[in-house]
């Protein structure tokens, strides 16, 4: 997408060949900066500080990153240690291990000489890849909302809420809950953004910047405010992502999203989850008992980034000094609260025979 009229993917690789670049979202929205990581110690902190966040981009980062293990050496030994390494940073989102999977498997039937070209290779299709998906999860989730839009007659504004980021900060390009936004508000279709500031990292601002970019009408709210919005019929739709998705539909986003989840049942709004199909955990069922939840520092819950009163960004603390605090990162929404899952195959139900009709080429 844009940043001052200006097209970028969230991720690159540089012209050495060898090291990538990203954007450091820990400094997002107040200092844009590129960082490039040029060794697997420089991914692992990036994914697992969330300097990269997202669960599609944080599989294409670490693709990237075991590919640039097998140009600092292709033996097998440095290919499990670094494997290791990387898919530990982030335990719930699935393309994280989904990525480094598919390419440990591709390397590990390769004489160590070949493995860097084929590495780096591999990791580049994975990103476009993802760009290519979004695009069609974009395109899908444009139809649902052109119906909405269409129902409340041309010229009304189709209001959204959504949760997190999930737009291309969180992707290699587009996003994935997003990119039916961008792509209706290009068409034409009035759509406005009630933004969840999404605590505790406040990733709202993320999307803030993201629609700002764009153009999009939008609107940051505190999270416990949606539920009062949807009984005043000022939402028409909720669109989220996934960090991991079950096969029978259950869906792991950003913590809190169950709860919206709850509001939108309960006041009949459509509730959808976009997502690709490497988020998709066809070897769990039971998203609330099988799918590791993510414990992050309780600092992320008793500070907050923001503009200090000299200008200059930096954390501030907000509680007392000694309160504990729990970090739970992810919450997990059972199927039956989701409207609809919006792939890159198409929109279906959150049932698994559903998924596995979409998606019968990957079911195990």
């Amino acid at each position: 997408m844009k940043i001052d009229g200006i097209h970028y993917r969230s991720l690159w690789l540089n012209e050495d060949g060898v090291s990538i670049s990203i954007f450091d979202q820990t400094k997002l929205p107040f200092l844009v900066e590129i960082i490039t990581l040029s060794n697997v110690s420089e991914v692992e902190y990036a994914i697992r500080h969330m300097q990269v966040r997202g669960a599609p981009l944080i599989g294409a980062v670490a693709a990237y990153g075991l590919a640039i293990a097998m140009n600092e050496d292709p033996g097998d030994d440095n290919l499990y240690l670094a494997y290791k390494t990387l898919v530990s940073t982030r335990p719930t989102a699935i393309n994280l291990k989904w990525a480094l999977d598919r390419l440990r498997t591709e390397l590990t039937s390769l004489p160590p000489e070949r493995r860097k070209d084929i590495a780096y290779q591999t990791a580049g299709i994975i990103a476009d890849e993802d760009v290519t998906f979004c695009k069609e999860i974009g395109r899908h989730g444009k139809a649902i909302i052109q119906s909405l839009y269409e129902k409340k007659g041309i010229g009304d504004t189709v209001n959204i809420l959504t949760h997190c980021n999930a737009g291309w900060l969180a992707t290699v390009d587009w996003g994935t809950a997003l990119a039916p936004i961008y792509m209706a508000h290009d068409e034409g279709i009035k759509v406005h953004v009630w933004v969840d500031e999404t605590r505790p990292r406040n990733q709202g601002s993320l999307t803030a910047f993201e629609l700002g970019a764009h153009g999009i009408e939008h609107t940051l709210i505190a999270d416990n405010a949606g539920g009062h919005l949807m009984q005043h019929g000022l939402v028409d739709m909720c669109i989220v992502g996934s960090d991991r998705t079950t096969a029978r539909g259950d869906v792991c986003n950003k913590v809190g999203t169950y709860l919206k989840a709850l509001a939108a049942k309960t006041h009949h709004i459509p509730f959808y989850v976009a997502l690709p199909s490497s988020t998709i955990d066809f070897e769990i069922w039971d998203g609330l008992h099988d799918i590791p939840i993510e414990k992050r520092s309780p600092d992320e819950v008793s500070r907050v980034f923001g503009i200090g009163p000299q200008g200059k960004p930096g954390w501030v603390d907000i509680l007392p000094e000694g309160t504990p605090c729990e970090n739970y990162a992810f919450d997990v929404t059972p199927a039956e609260f989701v409207t609809g899952l919006i792939t890159e195959r198409g929109t279906c139900r959150p049932l698994a025979k559903d998924l596995k009709a979409l998606f019968s080429d990957l079911v195990p």
